[in-house]
């Protein structure tokens, strides 16, 4: 059987349609905080994406994978506010949200340290990037820092508390994060409520967003905060100030999401399947590495026992 899910007691995490009129009216400036434009996985002109965002009153962080070009070109958009960011996908597996305050900073960020990582699929896992590694680079970068679908999605290393839970990550990486995506409409329910829990657990702040790929998934998952610009945004994710309120996908929205992503990640075959079983090969190398460590600690117990 797998772990209980928990039920979220918190009452900064909402799940539902989000309410933009309500959260306004009350103070909130919100931000679908997780999506993905044709410079990756998508199709999804990122002009037709802000224009979505505004038109539901919400500002929109452009995160694909590995690639930013999309999210410094628009950023400085003053009728919407477009945070710029990136979902970098690391040598280990999860998949870490990076915001940053100033978009010219994160291409800086990118050429330096990004770039020279890529694979010949850009948007799969870098070479020489682990968490930890990825930690270090962004230490002296003004930005903030969020573990995207933190419970990885149909049972993969993608999400940190999954690979945290597997022993494949050390616990400690988390001192150094800003918070957990609690609420993400690509994941399952009952992955969302563990990634609460988790988050909550871990005091970490809420993060929210539609992981979308394709425009219609725009605003179906939101993060809110009393704020007045994209500096003010940030700065509550950071001091732990935000709520979140989304839902996850029907199963018509994950299977156009999985299909639309599915189709750019052709267009890079063979060498999109040459780097994903390279990854499979490394995780199933740790968990056997996890495995022989488990064994000899036990033979080591019996043996103090006996002695």
């Amino acid at each position: 059987m797998g772990e209980p899910v928990p039920e979220v007691n918190d009452r900064r995490v909402l799940f539902g349609t989000p309410d933009i009129a309500v959260l306004k009216d009350e103070g909130f400036l919100c931000a679908d905080m997780h999506f993905h434009t044709n410079a990756s996985d998508s199709f999804t002109e990122p002009e037709d994406a802000v224009v979505l965002a505004r038109s539901k009153g919400i500002g929109l962080a452009i995160t694909d994978h590995n690639l930013v070009q999309n999210a410094v070109r628009l950023a400085d958009r003053k009728d919407i506010m477009v945070i710029p960011g990136m979902e970098v996908s690391t040598t280990d597996g999860p998949h870490i949200l990076v915001w940053f305050y100033d978009p010219q900073e994160l291409q800086s960020f990118w050429r330096r340290e990004i770039r020279p990582r890529l694979q010949s699929c850009p948007w799969l896992a870098l070479r020489d990037c682990k968490v930890e590694q990825l930690l270090d680079l962004l230490e002296p970068e003004h930005c903030v820092v969020s573990a995207a679908h933190p419970m990885g999605y149909f049972g993969n290393n993608k999400g940190l508390e999954a690979c945290i839970r597997k022993g494949y990550v050390d616990k400690s990486v988390l001192k150094r994060f800003d918070a957990y995506e609690v609420v993400c409409s690509g994941m399952t329910h009952s992955s969302n409520l563990q990634a609460c829990e988790s988050a909550k657990r871990y005091g970490l702040s809420y993060t929210g967003g539609s992981d979308g790929h394709i425009l219609e998934a725009v605003g179906t998952a939101v993060t809110a905060a009393e704020a007045a610009d994209r500096t003010q945004f940030l700065d509550a994710i950071a001091k732990n100030r935000t709520l979140v309120v989304g839902q996850e996908k029907d199963i018509v929205g994950k299977v156009l999401t999985g299909s639309a992503s599915m189709v750019r990640f052709l267009e890079h075959a063979p060498s999109a399947i040459h780097i994903q079983a390279k990854s499979a090969s490394y995780s199933a190398v740790r968990a056997s590495r996890k495995a022989t460590k488990a064994v000899v600690r036990s033979v080591k117990g019996r043996k103090k026992d006996q002695s």
